[in-house]
């Protein structure tokens, strides 16, 4: 089993609905502002900064990760895959909040955290700086690139193969730097490859 967050979409390349791709990012929005909502929920106090912090501290003080917070965590990472998944071009299936069994995102088992070093989190952030800059590389190259295939899936009903490989692999090294860095779920450095 992969000590690192895996993540798994059943790209659709071929027979897309022309008329959704066109009209993707309006047809998006509404999801968004859905998964907006629990940023929201952070800036205010709520959410995503009470559930980070008690994993953190839970984690150095008792070397245990709290079943409830990798509950959230993992139902949170698995409705933003969905979202980009859908944004990004790799499937037309809007994005449900309720799981996707063509979308999935799958997460070490930690064993409740007694597989993770207690203290890595204290630095994970720190270590992980040149993951984010070459996140940001990729993130950057792979909208480029979505642009492109919007254009030629609007067209002719095609996504194109590379560009898919491109975006899915930006996906996946994504889902693996917030495991690591974030969510916490793994203590492998993740790899700087799509």
């Amino acid at each position: 089993m992969s000590t690192q967050v895996e993540t798994l979409i059943e790209v659709q390349l071929t027979n897309r609905n022309r008329a959704t791709v066109f009209w993707r990012g309006i047809l998006v929005a509404p999801f968004f502002i859905f998964l907006g909502s629990f940023q929201a929920l952070a800036h205010a106090g709520w959410s995503a900064p009470i559930v980070a912090v008690p994993a953190f501290l839970a984690l150095i003080f008792r070397g245990v990760y709290p079943s409830y917070v990798l509950t959230f965590n993992h139902a949170v990472t698995e409705l933003s895959t969905r979202g980009c998944a859908y944004l990004f071009l790799l499937t037309d299936d809007y994005p449900s909040i309720e799981r996707n069994p063509n979308i999935a995102v799958i997460f070490p088992d930690i064993e409740g955290g007694k597989k993770l070093n207690r203290y890595l989190p204290l630095v994970k952030w720190f270590l992980a700086i040149p993951l984010y800059i070459v996140g940001i590389i990729y993130a950057l190259f792979s909208i480029v690139l979505s642009f492109y295939a919007w254009i030629i899936t609007s067209l002719t009903g095609t996504y194109p193969e590379s560009v898919a490989n491109t975006v899915l692999g930006t996906v996946e090294f994504w889902n693996r730097v917030s495991g690591y860095a974030f969510l916490l779920v793994t203590d492998e450095y993740p790899s700087f490859n799509l």
